[in-house]
């Protein structure tokens, strides 16, 4: 009996299908019986004795000598295996790597121990440096893709079973079966029946699907058959009208009571992928009314359109703001509509990008201490603008589970009132994305760094902000971008430079909630030409904060920052989709 064929982790299920997949996969049945050059009749017959399965006989027949050949070395470390004396075949393997340090076949022997014993880590180390050596190695490959397929961890096993051809699929199942139509479903999986399943595609089809925005959980897997082929298995929680269930719908539509708001939120209507999302807030200090269609064009799930409308009405408070500041309290009330429409591209899973145009008029009134020489920021009038963004992938490490994305957007527009005109403003980052561990969510660190520029006179609203406050992604979460609940508290400026650097951990995890909890650091800088706005020195802010998903559909976070510049403290809350 050769050993691989007994490779069960201990009578573990996971060891049996990774067996089952090499030996689909026309594996060669074991790593440890890899075919071993015969060259003396001593080497033939410690071969016939080890086929025999007298391992006893082999281990005596090969004792532990500096002087034996590689092959004979090997066979020992075999038949040790075969024993399960582990320590004994690790220490023959490492003598026959030491005698020349690139014959594969031992690498791949110790990570077969090093699977036995469940040490995961280290047989995958071994493996790839069995690769590294010889890439085109089909055994090693499809040993190591296995591995990562038993951990969850899809793309990086496509990365080494496509070296090898394979998977070839077969069919395409939904557990559950979904609403949504099969024309956009069939559009959204890139693959064909007998074709081998590329790890590029498989990003597309979920950055397809992705982008849908109604699956909120999503898996894949791979279903073996009988010749050799795969079904790909897709299974996800979809979101259509309100909610799966009046639960789910109810506590979607309410996540915002706490701040006045509510969410009406409406996905997949007409079985087409059109989302209807909306929110409507009445808080006196910061009314607002926001709705957006989103749906695929002509039925493509590569191409997606939305239009939408956002007005409000918010009163600010920018005494703390106000460069230089003054004693009495300095403020504004700002009436905003904006209408615009939105065209994105989904070139494949790596990059994707969108053209778009808004159309937008602001009035400013009950202007209170603000300086005559800053008029110009408070202009009434009209503008529009047209929009563009990127976004690319720009290193995925799937063997690490470690990915690094860029985007950036810009815009150039006209403001319809003088003194204003003409403008633009550039925008980008870079997000760099790691879970330590090899398999689930338990750790998660993110950091994100971000910058933006604007480009001749704006008003007041179009002013960047970093600070913390439900409407801005750009956060310091030590300044708090609320005073007595009107906005105008955090640093506001045309130009600004931003890190964001926060470690989850999750503290709880079952059927309706997940919590997560981990520290953040956020550093950055913000500034203006006018001489009005910014801040003259790097501001700097860290905490904790507590992130806890309900029912997989939204998030609420709860969490207390330091401004480490002036020693303030600030607790902050949101809810998200």
């Amino acid at each position: 009996m050769e050993f691989h064929s007994q490779l069960d982790s201990s009578g573990g299920a996971s060891g049996r299908k990774l067996i089952f997949f090499l030996l689909l996969l026309c594996v060669p049945a074991s790593g440890f019986s890899q075919s071993v050059p015969s060259t003396t009749d001593r080497t033939s017959e410690i071969k016939q004795l080890y086929n025999l399965g007298r391992w006893d006989d082999v281990v005596q027949a090969v004792p532990e000598s500096p002087d034996e050949s590689l092959d004979l070395k090997l066979y020992r470390g075999l038949a040790l295996a075969q024993l399960q004396r582990w320590e004994e075949a690790r220490a023959a393997f490492e003598a026959g790597l030491l005698r020349n340090p690139r014959d594969t076949r031992f690498l791949v022997e110790l990570a077969g121990i090093a699977y036995r014993q469940k040490q995961f880590s280290v047989a995958k180390k071994e493996l790839r440096r069995a690769l590294a050596i010889n890439s085109s190695d089909d055994y090693a490959n499809n040993f190591l893709a296995s591995i990562y397929f038993l951990e969850d961890n899809l793309e990086a096993a496509l990365k080494y079973w496509n070296r090898t051809g394979r998977p070839q699929l077969a069919d395409l199942t939904f557990d559950p079966p979904l609403k949504l139509k099969p024309l956009l479903l069939d559009r959204a999986f890139t693959f064909s029946p007998g074709m081998q399943w590329r790890r590029g595609q498989f990003l597309t089809t979920q950055a397809r699907l992705s982008a849908l925005d109604l699956f909120p959980r999503m898996r894949f897997d791979l279903n073996a058959r009988p010749d050799g082929r795969f079904d790909l298995g897709f299974h996800a929680t979809e979101r259509n009208g309100w909610g799966d269930s009046k639960l789910e719908g109810v506590t979607s539509l309410l996540r915002g009571l706490p701040y006045q708001s509510i969410y009406p939120d409406f996905y997949n209507l007409g079985r087409g992928g059109l989302n209807w999302l909306s929110l409507v807030r009445w808080d006196a200090q910061k009314r607002r009314v926001l709705t957006e269609l989103a749906a695929p064009l002509a039925e493509n799930p590569a191409i997606r359109y939305s239009i939408y409308f956002d007005g409000r009405n918010e009163n600010w408070d920018i005494t703390n703001t106000l460069v230089p500041s003054i004693a009495s309290r300095a403020g504004l009330n700002l009436e905003k509509a904006a209408a615009g429409a939105k065209i994105q591209f989904i070139e494949d899973g790596l990059w994707r990008w969108n053209i778009g145009v808004e159309y937008s008029y602001r009035t400013f009134r009950n202007l209170v201490a603000i300086p005559a020489q800053a008029a110009l920021f408070f202009t009434n009038g009209s503008a529009i603008g047209l929009r563009s963004g990127i976004a690319r992938s720009l290193v995925r490490i799937p063997e690490r589970r470690f990915t690094l994305d860029a985007n950036a957007s810009g815009e150039i527009g006209t403001f319809f009132a003088t003194p204003l005109g003409r403008y633009g403003r550039v925008e980008g980052g870079v997000t760099a994305n790691w879970f330590p561990r090899a398999r689930s969510e338990d750790y998660e660190m993110k950091a994100d760094v971000k910058a933006g520029r604007t480009f001749g006179s704006v008003p007041f609203d179009e002013l960047f902000v970093v600070g913390f406050d439900r409407d801005n992604d750009l956060w310091l979460r030590g300044h708090p971008g609320l005073r007595n609940g009107e906005k105008g508290n955090a640093p506001l400026g045309r130009n600004f430079a931003l890190l964001n650097f926060d470690v989850d951990k999750v503290a709880y995890n079952n059927e309706f909630f997940t919590i997560k909890a981990g520290p953040f650091l956020d550093t950055g800088t913000i500034s203006d030409p006018s001489g009005y706005f910014g801040s003259p020195k790097w501001l700097w802010d860290t905490g904790v904060q507590t992130k806890i998903r309900v029912l997989g559909s939204f998030e609420v976070m709860l969490g207390y920052g330091k401004n480490l510049r002036d020693g303030n403290n600030s607790f902050f809350t949101r809810v998200s989709r």
